[in-house]
């Protein structure tokens, strides 16, 4: 009799020591669309339907002043991963391609690192696009297409072989991903940092290159949900574990191919078919979470890359009262807000009031801090990480923040600044410094733009009146407070660290005006 007393004790102690334990590490899930914009989302005006991301909002807290650290791809990977802006990495302006060398090094600690060290099991499904050491054939071998055109790069890869820097080299425990985006060759899955099969034709999403035979953009959301819900399965089974999911979809980022499911569900065409299925998958995630029971111990988190881009076919989704980027000015590659304000969901139920909204600016870069602060381990954070990153967690939780991160640094697909500091914002640079007109080619030529726009985005959040000339002092203290952001390696408090390089992007005209941007 004692003895089953004993056993009921244990087993009602170890019960409650899990709740606990979920209580002190939840779960984190952070699922990150690509090239989706602020206004696409049902709940935020968006014509195509969302019901799982609406969910999100409606059961967890909306921010409306959200930004990625750069209107495009790799950059804003980057700033998620390390909580450090990417232009203090050798990637000052662009993206990688699929066949790039890694951008994060090994010796770093990222977000994911961090968590593994703090007991976290860790895994990435989806959109890599952060580089990949791969291996090649020996002897400078090259293969042929197994039938058909051989074109493109990539063939003289062994796709038999693990590749170096993957996810697995940086904080991950297993892995499910394609390289870069599903328009850059090789078109492979990688599990755990290894080909899932050998590129041996040659296929094209848009650019033409080696691809598994049996490889198709249109498969690879439904194959992330499925390996999403196999992930979450596998966790899981082990409660005493917490997980870390980091799920970057390709969608709905060219090329827009909804499956078959999905054509023609929404009143605005493929691309909102395609946005339709992309939240399908959120769906997935939210329902695997029901199934197991872990919705109360999980954080999801919900954002985008960058703003939605041009080759959406923007006018014609205006057309039928759609706007992808909301009232926003511009668009993915650039730096007005339409570039990089992006919508950004979190739900953690019991901790964050349902259906609330926030308005404090935050960035994607401070995922890093946000989760070192949920496990009350900020401190433990080294000076040679995070340089960047600034816990929201407050926020979150609905208090009073003292230490909201100071101003924001925005950066275009050319690698052009912006500074946010309030509701002020500073544009270096005399056009969109990305897609957008007045494109950097035809801005640069138009002697009657300045170098800088300063805009008022309480009194103007359409970025109309550049209000530089009437406040110079403003303008310079805002390009002072840069100059020490780009000079001390950080922006947090902290010793002062090293960048890979000065960003080096700032035209003749700028460093002229303002000499303290150089070197």
């Amino acid at each position: 009799m004692l003895s089953i007393k004993l056993l009921f004790l244990t087993v009602f102690s170890l019960f409650f020591l899990s709740l606990a334990h979920a209580a002190d590490k939840p779960n984190v899930i952070f699922i990150l669309a690509d090239d989706l914009g602020y206004g696409d989302l049902s709940h935020a005006g968006g014509k195509a339907r969302t019901p799982h991301c609406d969910r999100l909002a409606h059961e967890g807290m909306r921010f409306t002043d959200a930004h990625t650290t750069s209107s495009v791809c790799t950059p804003t990977r980057y700033g998620i991963i390390t909580g450090r802006y990417n232009w203090r990495s050798t990637l000052k302006k662009g993206v990688l391609w699929g066949l790039s060398e890694p951008l994060v090094a090994t010796d770093r600690l990222t977000t994911p690192k961090f968590l593994q060290e703090n007991g976290y099991h860790t895994g990435v499904v989806g959109k890599w696009h952060l580089g990949l050491g791969w291996q090649m054939l020996p002897n400078g071998e090259k293969r042929q297409a197994k039938s058909g055109p051989t074109k493109g790069d990539g063939w003289q890869i062994d796709y038999g072989k693990k590749v170096n820097g993957g996810p697995l080299a940086i904080g991950f425990d297993e892995s499910f991903i394609i390289p870069a985006s599903l328009d850059m060759f090789p078109y492979v899955y990688l599990q755990n940092d290894k080909p899932t099969a050998w590129a041996t034709v040659t296929k094209a999403f848009h650019r033409p290159g080696p691809c598994a035979e049996d490889f198709e953009a249109i498969n690879c959301l439904r194959d992330f949900a499925r390996e999403a819900g196999t992930f979450i399965d596998a966790r899981a089974k082990e409660r005493d574990k917490p997980f870390f999911l980091y799920l970057p979809l390709s969608s709905p980022h060219t090329p827009i191919v909804p499956s078959k499911p999905w054509q023609g569900k929404s009143d605005i065409g493929k691309y909102g078919d395609f946005l339709m299925e992309t939240d399908w998958v959120v769906g997935q995630v939210l329902q695997a979470l029901d199934r197991h029971r872990l919705a109360k111990d999980t954080i999801v988190i919900f954002a985008t890359d960058n703003g939605c881009s041009p080759a959406a076919k923007i006018p014609a989704l205006v057309a039928k009262s759609h706007k992808p980027n909301a009232d926003w000015r511009g668009h993915k590659a650039d730096i007005f807000e339409g570039g990089h304000r992006v919508p950004f969901l979190v739900r953690w139920p019991g901790k964050v009031a349902v259906s609330s909204t926030s308005g404090q600016t935050i960035c994607t870069a401070d995922l890093f801090a946000t989760v070192a602060d949920i496990l009350g381990k900020s401190e433990t954070i080294p000076a040679n990480a995070a340089e960047d990153s600034f816990s929201f967690l407050p926020g979150l939780l609905g208090q009073a923040q003292a230490k909201r991160r100071p101003f924001t640094i925005h950066h275009s697909i050319n690698g052009s600044f912006a500074i946010r500091r309030g509701k002020w914002k500073l544009a270096l640079c005399p056009g969109s410094g990305g897609w957008s007109d007045p494109k950097p080619t035809t801005a640069k030529k138009n002697k009657s733009l300045p170098p800088v726009q300063l805009y008022d985005l309480a009194a103007d959040p359409t970025e109309q009146n550049n209000l530089q000339a009437k406040h110079p002092k403003l303008v310079q203290d805002l390009v002072a407070t840069l100059a020490r952001a780009i000079k001390n390696g950080r922006t947090t408090p902290g010793p002062i660290q090293s960048n890979e390089g000065h960003p080096n992007t700032f035209s003749q005209k700028l460093l002229a005006a303002f000499p303290s941007l150089g070197r």
